[in-house]
């Protein structure tokens, strides 16, 4: 089977390097051809290379526009893919244009599955993450192995553009938890806690998870390297907002929260999504 894998930046890269672990033959390509020196894989400089002959077309970049161009764009993968190949987009992008992907790929006899993930760098290192997939269960069915080489928790959720959905409700409830514990950090300083003791009070109780776990002590120590960009993360709340209006549907915690990351600025913006303690501090 060949794999194109198309986007090598934070996640992508220990994602596809799984891939090539595996012993599938992999043809990677990135915009910043420099992301993908260490890679053992057979890597091109041009989308046409990547997946004309490929299987399966992965894909994982930044916003929906860019999900948009590789895809639909004159020369891009559904230009070259070949016939009855089977393209992910692991983005977490749009639900409506991972609907409108999944009817062009009908019309040019491919197939397309929205199936984005969460986890973080972390997941994408320790092939942890949690994958949501949206399209034909049968498509689903076939790349499940591959699946399984990205994430330990892999979930068929519907049709095309539920999985877009899925990671939308993770956001939300994940902004919900950063949120929390940059708060719960900021009462504690105040109340003159020690925030070390506290993480580890609160860590075996109700108020346990992944954001206390792993950002809650980089908060403390003030380690603002991205596991995952502000700037992605705000981009995704936007887009609970967008897809909630279609509804007439107020998602409160979404707007608090991506309130506060547009309060900071556009350099503090390419920090990890717990550096939101700079807005408190503001």
């Amino acid at each position: 089977m060949k794999i194109a894998w198309i986007g090598t930046g934070v996640m992508g890269k220990p994602m596809v390097s799984h891939i090539i672990s595996a012993g599938y033959q992999v043809t990677a390509y990135n915009r910043s051809l420099e992301k993908m020196n260490d890679l053992s894989c057979h890597k091109v400089t041009t989308l046409k290379e990547a997946v004309k002959d490929a299987d399966v077309i992965f894909s994982i970049v930044g916003y929906p526009r860019d999900v948009e161009q590789i895809y639909l764009k004159e020369d891009g993968i559904f230009t070259y893919a070949k016939t009855g190949a089977i393209c992910i987009d692991m983005t977490t992008s749009s639900a409506t244009l991972a609907e409108k992907l999944y009817t062009e790929a009908k019309k040019r006899h491919l197939h397309m599955l929205d199936a984005p993930v969460s986890g973080g760098d972390i997941g994408a290192k320790n092939a942890s993450l949690s994958i949501m997939v949206g399209g034909d269960e049968d498509i689903y069915i076939k790349v499940n192995d591959l699946l399984q080489c990205l994430g330990n928790k892999i979930t068929f959720i519907g049709a095309a553009g539920s999985g877009q959905h899925c990671k939308m409700v993770n956001q939300i409830v994940v902004a919900g938890n950063i949120a929390a514990i940059t708060e719960g950090m900021v009462y504690a300083k105040e109340m003159g806690l020690d925030g070390q003791t506290i993480l580890s009070a609160i860590g075996s109780g109700a108020a346990a998870s992944w954001q206390v776990t792993n950002n809650g002590p980089k908060i403390l120590s003030e380690d603002f390297a991205p596991g995952f960009y502000i700037h992605h993360f705000i981009k995704d709340l936007n887009l609970v907002k967008e897809e909630a209006a279609k509804k007439q549907l107020q998602c409160q915690i979404a707007e608090l929260v991506v309130g506060l990351y547009e309060s900071l600025s556009d350099e503090e913006k390419y920090l990890g999504t717990q550096a939101l303690i700079k807005a408190y501090q503001k």
